[in-house]
C-alpha cells in the first residue's frame, strides 16, 4: 500500500475526537473529521429549534480536537453561558456551539462558517459535516415501533431502550454535502468510529451519496470498534455484532477492524459505569474474531487509557492504525 497521506474519520462527537483525532493530528497526514449533524437535543438542539441552524455539537468537538489554538482561545471555546440545564448534567451554551450557530445564521453559507472557525481555532486539518441538510434521525425497533429525533436513540426517554433498533433513516432524505464526498474518493484512509453505533457512525451513511462513494473510494476502511455497549443501541454486542451492523449498512465488508482486548478492574468498570450511566458492560469478543482464520482483518490490543474511564488511549489507537496501513 502507498504510503498514507489522506485520512477521513467517522465517529462521534465525543469518542472520536479524545479517541483518535487528538492522537492523529501531530502525524504528517491530512485528516478530515466528519461529523453527523442530526443532534436534536440538548444545546445544539435548542439553537437548532431557535434559530433554524445545524446541531454545532459534535463539529464543535471535533474543531476542539483538531485545534493548534493558545489554551485561553480552547477554554472560551468550551466555556458556557446561560442558567438553561440540559441532559447529561451541563448548563447552558458552550462558546463554540454560539460562535458556530451564530456564524451559519448571519452568514446562511456553511464553508464560510467553517473557514472562520477553522481560522480562529487554528485548525491545520478539516473537519465537514456529512450533510448540511437539516433532517432528523429516525428508528425502527424490533417491535416495530418508530422512535424519531436522535436525542431519543441517544438517550431513550419515551420507549423501551432494551428493543433492539431494528432500521435506521433519515426523515426527511438528505443528500451528502459536496466536499465530504470530494473528501472521501481523495482519501487513502477511511476510519469509522468509535462512538455511539447507530446515532453517530451509522447515520453518517444515511444521506444519499455518502455509501456509493465510500465504495467507489480505493482506501482502506477500517472500523474502531467501542469498549463498551451502550443502553438503547448496542445491548449484550459483540465485536462481530458491531461490525456486521456496520457492513450492512455500508454495503460492502471492511478491510480491517481494530478492537480492545483490555479488562480493566471491576471496580474501574464500576465505578466508569457510576458516572456514565447509559454504558452496560465491555463489548463481547466472540470466538471466531481470536481465531487465525479471522487474525488479517481482526486486530485486538489494549487500546485503553491507563487508568479512570474506559476510554481509549488515542495515541495507541493511531499507532496501531498507521502502522496496520503500512503493511
Amino acid at each position: 500500500m502507498k504510503r498514507v497521506k489522506d485520512i477521513v474519520c467517522f465517529g462521534g462527537g465525543n469518542a472520536l475526537p479524545k479517541a483518535l483525532l487528538i492522537g492523529l493530528k501531530n502525524y504528517p497526514v491530512n485528516l478530515t473529521s466528519v461529523a453527523s449533524m442530526f443532534d436534536s437535543g440538548g444545546s445544539s438542539g435548542q439553537l437548532r429549534e431557535d434559530f433554524n441552524v445545524l446541531p454545532q455539537g459534535d463539529i464543535r468537538r471535533h474543531i476542539l480536537a483538531l485545534s493548534g489554538a493558545p489554551g485561553w482561545k480552547k477554554k472560551l471555546w468550551n466555556f458556557r453561558f446561560g442558567r438553561e440545564k440540559f441532559k447529561g448534567g451541563h448548563r447552558g451554551h458552550s462558546f463554540g456551539s454560539v460562535f458556530l450557530a451564530g456564524l451559519e445564521y448571519f452568514l446562511k453559507d456553511y464553508r464560510k462558517t467553517l473557514s472562520i472557525a477553522r481560522s480562529f481555532m487554528k485548525v491545520k486539518h478539516r473537519t465537514l459535516p456529512i450533510t448540511t441538510d437539516k433532517v432528523n434521525l429516525a428508528a425502527e425497533l424490533e417491535d416495530g415501533t418508530i422512535i424519531e429525533g436522535e436525542d431519543e436513540i441517544d438517550f431513550p426517554k419515551k420507549h423501551n431502550p432494551n428493543l433492539k433498533i431494528k432500521k435506521l433513516f433519515l426523515k426527511p432524505r438528505a443528500k451528502i454535502f459536496p466536499d465530504t464526498k470530494k473528501a472521501i474518493l481523495k482519501a487513502d484512509l477511511i476510519t469509522i468510529g468509535p462512538g455511539d453505533l447507530y446515532s453517530s457512525i451509522i447515520a453518517c451513511f444515511l444521506p444519499e451519496g455518502v455509501k456509493e462513494a465510500l465504495k467507489k473510494s480505493k482506501a482502506k476502511k477500517i472500523f474502531i470498534c467501542s469498549a463498551m455497549t451502550k443502553l438503547g443501541e448496542t445491548k449484550n454486542f459483540s465485536v462481530l455484532d458491531f461490525v456486521q451492523e456496520v457492513e450492512k449498512y455500508l454495503g460492502f465488508p471492511l478491510d480491517y477492524v481494530i478492537y480492545n482486548t483490555e479488562i480493566p478492574e471491576k471496580k474501574r468498570i464500576k465505578e466508569y459505569k457510576g458516572k456514565e450511566k447509559l454504558f452496560l458492560d465491555l463489548v463481547g469478543i466472540d470466538p471466531l474474531v481470536n481465531s487465525g482464520q479471522a487474525e488479517k482483518k481482526f486486530i485486538g490490543r489494549n487500546l485503553l487509557v491507563k487508568a479512570g474511564p474506559i476510554i481509549y488511549d488515542s495515541k495507541k489507537v493511531a499507532k496501531i492504525i498507521l502502522g496496520t496501513c503500512r503493511q
